[in-house]
């Protein structure tokens, strides 16, 4: 009787607390839905050298293994960073008109109003938006360090290989808070080991026994999860994704597994990364640090501005609590916050009004 008792309050709480984090988020993003007005982004054209990808119908141009292909996740909430996103793609790529971009929206959001937002800022724009059912991933989250981090929404990078066309391939995937400087070209055409599923920017000194509790690390067979592998920490937020061996490999249901144990002994803290780091961490096909220079927003403290990384940048990733769009709308940026700025394609009031 009094394991079902705990059982039951750790059901009720756990319900009580995800139902708080939606509701805040849900009236974040209507917020944000109902006042944000975005500027039209001027076209960009291809060089001479790329293939011509114009004159194929929509959905043969969606499967043509000559496109960039780029997901990311759409919410309101992060429309404008989003938007930013996208404009820097395609203002540094040698070939614009080429890159396609799948947009994971929550099946619960306008995502008929996300479609329209982005088709009028990028009227060229190619690009497809697919419904993510948060059910699917739901019970599968245990509570982390920040409620941000326990969004349905942040988790739909696992599911890529299933909701994208199947004749997709590869794929870069992107969160909204980035920033690129350089020709996406370039990350897309990674090269990938005969084993390797995903490609991304690895940090060999950061504490990776810290992104895993006591627990994990005095349990004599889980200890052993990384044992013959050369584990280093990856960011999620930017990677070069091989889907068909995703598909082929189940790796869905391997990070799901995981998860799954989360849920019954807590083997980690920080929301999403984990799961990946404990499938994939020292089975990955390195990228230039250049390719992320993430933690600008701070990691998890609030206020904290960040430096560069040494070395030159491709990437800008406001990682963390900061984001820019906040943090400027508040007069309180932080100096790199400025390299975001002329990205930014929100009609200010004094837009509107003229």
């Amino acid at each position: 009787m009094l394991s079902f008792f705990i059982s039951f309050i750790f059901l009720f709480t756990t319900t009580t607390n995800a139902a708080v984090t939606t509701s805040e988020r849900l009236r974040e993003a209507l917020a944000a839905s109902t006042t944000q007005r975005f500027k039209e982004a001027p076209k960009f054209y291809n060089s001479p050298s790329c293939p011509d990808l114009n004159n194929r119908e929509n959905k043969v141009a969606v499967c043509s293994h000559e496109a960039f292909h780029v997901a990311m996740t759409l919410d309101a909430a992060y429309l404008r960073g989003s938007m930013a996103a996208i404009l820097s793609v395609l203002q540094h790529s040698s070939c614009p008109e080429n890159v396609i971009f799948h947009f994971v929206s929550s099946s619960t959001s306008n995502s008929q109003l996300l479609q329209q937002t982005i088709a009028k800022s990028f009227p060229y724009l190619k690009f497809r938006v697919y419904p993510f059912d948060d059910s699917a991933v739901a019970g599968l989250i245990s509570t982390s360090i920040r409620s941000a981090l326990d969004c349905p929404l942040n988790y739909a990078r696992n599911y890529l290989a299933n909701i994208l066309p199947t004749c997709v391939r590869r794929v870069v995937y992107l969160d909204s808070d980035i920033i690129l400087v350089d020709d996406i070209s370039k990350l897309a055409s990674t090269p990938l080991g005969p084993t390797q599923v995903l490609a991304a920017p690895e940090y060999c000194n950061a504490n990776f026994t810290s992104y895993f509790t006591p627990s994990f690390w005095s349990n004599p067979t889980l200890s052993l999860t990384f044992e013959n592998r050369k584990a280093c920490y990856f960011n999620t937020g930017v990677m070069v994704i091989d889907l068909d061996e995703w598909r082929s490999g189940g790796y869905t249901d391997r990070i799901a597994e995981w998860m799954e144990l989360q849920k019954r002994m807590r083997i980690y803290e920080l929301g999403s990364l984990p799961p990946f780091l404990l499938v994939f961490a020292g089975n990955i096909a390195a990228v230039d640090h250049r390719w992320n220079q993430h933690g600008l927003g701070g990691d998890n403290f609030r206020g904290l501005c960040r430096d560069l990384h040494p070395g030159p940048v491709s990437l800008l990733h406001w990682s963390g609590k900061g984001k820019p769009w906040v943090r400027l709308d508040a007069n309180r940026p932080c100096p790199l916050d400025a390299l975001w700025a002329p990205y930014d394609l929100l009609q200010t009031p004094f837009a509107l009004e003229s």
